[in-house]
């Protein structure tokens, strides 16, 4: 049995006889006037499907599978592709049911009649959200004819608990978008040098990670030099790299649905100077604290307000702060030099599916989860009240950490980070 098929058969176990899921399969996105985006597949329906085809639908109850997919159509698939067809994704995920998509319109109020809970994940598209509405609506006018419709509208949030747990297929796929980003991440190092422009390190990352087959990079590249580096989301990607200046680099490989994501820092020319190698050090002393912290039964936001301790402590001996370390963190003076959190979920998508808390609680670390790690300190190159020796550097070390008991596994270890192995690979 495909790992796909397991994954919807496990959904019918938690549905009820009254629910259903619905899901639709991402359309083509018009990037101006008739040129598409390149096509991405729904994270969501890939994990039950493990199919890139546009514009599905999947219709799960506890006792029937059914899809309605586009149809065999030769004119059409001389332009877009060769599609499986009804029969096809019958065979592949063992459905009850597969019809074309022009079907949908006739079997969706059958398919809804008696269900009271519609599992679906409602704001994501206005169109579709005001269809479902509709048939919501025209079915529960029939309660003289014995018939209703969905009373309940929910969010499949079950199917994100499921993926938040990562299976070992999951896992190796995972390896593999790392082994593509380590490949793309020592070329840039490698290749940086004064007079080059940001996006020539960007281009670089891009077609080393199309080289090795993966479908390019999970999110938008940060390639920011100098005081870019302090803006957190920084994607122009445009000036000009000079020596003395560091380069932040935030870049993670997708490979067949998973990416990695990993942030390092190097120096433009062979040598970090000496005040960029204190706040460096400081940064990775912080990192291995929190990976360290990676364990089964620990409270994610733990490793947060411990990440947030160390770099105080450190913040207060580099003399950046007077007052005392518990006065630093009450009053949050911290985020003038570290405003982000430490972490995120990580796998099909870089900011990935499931919850932070559980009853108004952290969320409890548990084998096969998988997260960041990705303290920073970022000093403002137009504050005067900062000392000017450090303004302008911006320095982030992220890596992509498994659950794996009280032996936090680094996915990303081999992607260099020490001073010495960093400096290494610009001689």
């Amino acid at each position: 049995m495909s790992e796909h098929l397991e994954r919807i058969r496990k959904v019918q176990s938690l549905l009820q006889p009254k629910q259903a899921l619905l899901l639709f399969a991402n359309s083509y996105k018009m990037r101006n006037r008739d040129v598409e985006y390149k096509f991405r597949q729904d994270s969501n329906y890939y994990y039950l499907t493990g199919i890139s085809e546009a514009n599905g639908i999947l219709f799960i109850r506890k006792d029937t599978r059914i899809h309605f997919c586009l149809p065999k159509n030769k004119q059409e698939e001389i332009w877009t592709g060769v599609r499986l067809g009804k029969e096809k994704w019958k065979e592949i995920l063992n459905l009850d049911e597969s019809y074309e998509l022009q079907e949908w319109n006739f079997k969706k109020l059958e398919l809804l009649i008696n269900i009271e809970t519609l599992y679906y994940f409602f704001g994501e598209n206005s169109e579709r959200d005001k269809e479902i509405l509709e048939l919501c609506s025209h079915l529960n006018k029939k309660l003289r004819d014995g018939k209703f419709g969905p009373s309940r509208i929910e969010l499949p949030l079950f199917l994100h608990e499921m993926r938040m747990i990562k299976s070992s297929q999951e896992i190796s796929k995972l390896q593999e978008a790392v082994k593509i980003t380590q490949e793309g991440h020592i070329a840039v190092i490698q290749a940086a040098k004064h007079g080059m422009y940001e996006h020539e390190l960007e281009a670089i990352l891009e077609s080393t990670y199309l080289k090795h087959g993966a479908w390019g990079g999970g999110y938008g590249h940060i390639v920011a030099s100098g005081k870019n580096a302090t803006i957190l989301h920084y994607t122009n990607n445009h000036d000009i790299l000079k020596d003395g200046d560091l380069v932040l680099v935030d870049s993670g490989a997708e490979k067949d649905y998973y990416t990695a994501d990993v942030t390092r820092v190097f120096p433009v020319a062979k040598k970090f100077t000496s005040v960029q190698q204190v706040i460096y050090e400081i940064v990775l002393d912080v990192q291995k604290k929190a990976i360290s912290m990676v364990q089964k039964g620990v409270k994610f936001w733990d490793i947060h307000k411990e990440t947030i301790k160390n770099l105080c402590i450190h913040l207060k001996d580099l003399k950046l702060f007077q007052e005392s370390l518990d006065e630093i963190i009450e009053k949050e003076l911290y985020k003038k030099y570290y405003m982000h959190k430490t972490g995120h979920w990580l796998g099909m998508d870089v900011h990935d599916v499931g919850t932070y808390y559980e009853n108004f609680q952290s969320r409890i670390l548990e084998n096969g989860m998988i997260t960041t790690i990705e303290p920073g300190l970022y000093f403002d190159s137009l504050d005067d009240s900062i000392p000017e020796e450090f303004r302008g550097i911006g320095i982030r070390i992220e890596d992509d950490i498994l659950v794996n008991e009280n032996s936090p596994i680094n996915l990303t270890a081999s992607i260099p980070k020490e001073i010495l192995e960093i400096e290494a690979l610009k001689s």
